[in-house]
């Protein structure tokens, strides 16, 4: 771009010096009169763009910057589309993470506050390296066996309104009753339990162990209820 900007100036230049010379060396003082009279015809032209070949040579350049600014006015609006194109890809890329595994993340047990304890919270992170969708609600067996973990039911009020999509390393909850509070017989006690999740067409294959939090949980199976996984536990949603 420059280039084609200071080709018409050296020109120019050159063409003033040689004329300089020439009428220096015919006529002495008078000879630097109209040097000087010729740079200032040269600049008037090259100002005020009037007839001849000086106008002509402007004109050149002007038309040539033109063209030249409308090139990088191009170049800078396709630069910015390229921008705008890879960043929507990136969001769409987000959107359709695949659904997290098992595998995908590490999933911890905490108490909620108040005596006895009725309900616990679980926390599962994303430690797989890349994003993932933590899809509809955990599943969860307190039972002997993991297949007893699409026995607990959801709460349909604490379902998010989008879906939860987890960056390498971030967190999401979920909120689960376990018993109806007070002594039951009814109850159980658990030191650990199994929690399954969900694939894109309904539970996934295989289902982690958790450890119950210290001391130990009692669970009723039959008031046993789960939360749907969301970036935070809500007042309100994620209370039952």
């Amino acid at each position: 771009m420059r280039t084609s900007i200071r080709r018409p100036v050296v020109l120019a230049s050159s063409a003033v010096a040689a004329l300089s010379l020439t009428l220096t060396a015919c006529g002495g003082e008078d000879g630097s009169k109209d040097n000087g009279a010729a740079a200032s015809v040269s600049a008037e032209q090259g100002t005020s763009g009037s007839s001849g070949g000086g106008s002509n040579y402007v004109v050149r350049t002007t038309d040539s910057a033109t063209t030249t600014s409308g090139t990088v006015v191009q170049a800078v609006a396709k630069k910015n589309s390229v921008v705008k194109k890879k960043a929507t890809a990136k969001k769409k890329a987000t959107a359709k993470a695949p659904a997290c595994t098992v595998n995908d993340v590490k999933i911890s047990a905490a108490k909620q506050p108040g005596v006895p304890t009725t309900h616990i919270t679980l926390t599962a992170t994303n430690t797989s390296g890349h994003a993932c969708t933590l899809l509809q609600y955990p599943l969860l067996g307190f039972g002997d066996l993991p297949q007893t973990s699409k026995d607990v039911p959801a709460v349909a009020k604490s379902k998010p309104g989008t879906p939860i999509v987890l960056n390498a390393g971030t967190p999401a909850y979920a909120a689960v009753r376990i018993n109806n509070g007070g002594v039951d017989e009814k109850n159980h006690a658990v030191s650990s339990f199994y929690v399954n999740l969900f694939a894109a067409d309904g539970p996934a294959e295989g289902s982690r162990t958790v450890a119950a939090p210290k001391g130990g949980i009692a669970v009723d199976d039959a008031a046993a209820k789960t939360g749907y996984w969301t970036y935070e536990l809500r007042n309100g949603a994620d209370e039952f």
